[in-house]
């Protein structure tokens, strides 16, 4: 049984699937909660993705009585139909209460999870309640493993399975004749996010950025990509956009976009590490409700947020948190990747360094995380 609460775990939870089934054929079956991608791999979602794929005190809370809604629902469906093991991917806020209610009622039920909360970047104790309804972490980076079993949770290194997202990172080209952009047009791609919060507190000020940025550059050309869920939103707070924009949806028209684009400006998440395996140069930003800001900035132990500069340890790319995410600042640190080619430059080297720590041309992390999985339902 899988589950995941949004967006990103949906497509990482689609490529641990194609990889269970690669190695065990018809001998495994899948129930759960998932997405689009997901259901693409043949699951059958026990629900949709909308009421838990949120993010921030403002936002999570009025969606409680609902998370705990669908929370019930999948424990509900694991007690009746006792799955050989439960894998939740991402989203701890919504994933996270599934493994301990379930534990709660059958400690005898297996739980996995699979892309766990950066607890070393922030919060380390709750690495030790993780301990007490998780079995087994698949770790995404390898200096998790010494760090949850620090805790008493066994934890096995994976890989990080976006490396596996960059062959599919083509077709710029074909995308920019496509949608009518000149092949020597500054593209510039924006990524404000996928939760309804991020849409919210970050595209406004990207919006502003990208009015700075169209007086700064001429002839600039944006590319949205965006998500089913969150696509009317995105398209009612871009109206009357100050360059010509293009909002494209499907998985595909994103990884052309990237591909396509000379530049990229993003909120921090996952999509920061397949912009870093396309090596499309990048300025990196987040935002969240003041109040959600107050009460975590003072748990956070790591001096970056974006997943290349913690791996690196060090700036590789620009990144900028809350207060430092002025419009102004942002469009400054855009113009100059597309005015400085050394800047383009080293940014490039800093994602080939990056891609091979993720474990790009090993065995595909998806397929190794299976193997895990697999082993461990079978011992």
């Amino acid at each position: 049984m899988l589950v995941c609460g949004e967006p990103s775990g949906d497509a990482l939870g689609a490529q641990l699937m194609a990889g269970l089934k690669a190695l065990a054929g018809d001998r495994i079956a899948f129930t759960g909660v998932g997405g689009l991608a997901m259901e693409r791999e043949g699951l059958k979602s026990l629900y949709p993705l909308d009421a838990t794929a949120v993010m921030g005190l403002r936002e999570v809370v009025p969606a409680i009585p609902a998370i705990m809604r669908r929370v019930k629902q999948a424990v509900d469906f694991a007690i009746q139909t006792r799955p050989d093991a439960v894998v939740v991917i991402d989203s701890p806020d919504f994933t996270h209460r599934v493994a301990r209610a379930l534990k709660k009622r059958d400690p005898s039920i297996p739980t996995v999870d699979y892309v766990a909360p950066q607890v070393w970047a922030s919060r380390a104790y709750r690495a030790k309640a993780m301990a007490r309804y998780f079995n087994l972490v698949l770790a995404l980076f390898p200096f998790e493993v010494p760090f949850f079993e620090r805790y008493g949770l066994k934890a096995v290194f994976v890989g990080h399975p976006v490396v596996e997202r960059a062959a599919r990172m083509t077709g710029g080209a074909a995308l920019r004749v496509r949608l009518g952009i000149a092949a020597d047009a500054p593209l510039l791609a924006l990524l404000p996010g996928s939760r309804t919060s991020e849409i919210r507190f970050i595209l406004p000020a990207f919006r502003a950025a990208v009015d700075i940025l169209a007086r700064k550059i001429p002839g600039l050309v944006t590319v949205l990509p965006t998500v089913p869920h969150v696509a009317g939103k995105v398209r009612a707070a871009t109206a009357g956009w100050a360059t010509p924009l293009h909002i494209v949806e499907s998985e595909a028209d994103k990884y052309a976009a990237f591909d396509a684009a000379d530049t990229a400006l993003a909120a921090s998440g996952t999509v920061t590490a397949e912009l870093a395996l396309s090596r499309t140069p990048m300025v990196v930003a987040y935002k969240v409700g003041g109040l959600t800001y107050f009460l975590s900035r003072w748990m956070m132990t790591v001096k970056h947020f974006t997943l290349i500069n913690i791996l690196l340890v060090r700036e590789a790319v620009p990144e900028y948190l809350q207060a430092a995410a002025t419009p102004e600042t942002l469009a400054d640190a855009v113009a100059r990747l597309f005015a400085d080619p050394a800047a383009r430059a080293s940014q490039v080297a800093a994602m080939n360094e990056f891609a091979h720590r993720l474990g790009e041309g090993d065995e595909p992390p998806s397929t190794r995380a299976a193997r895990v999985l697999l082993d461990f339902v079978e011992s």
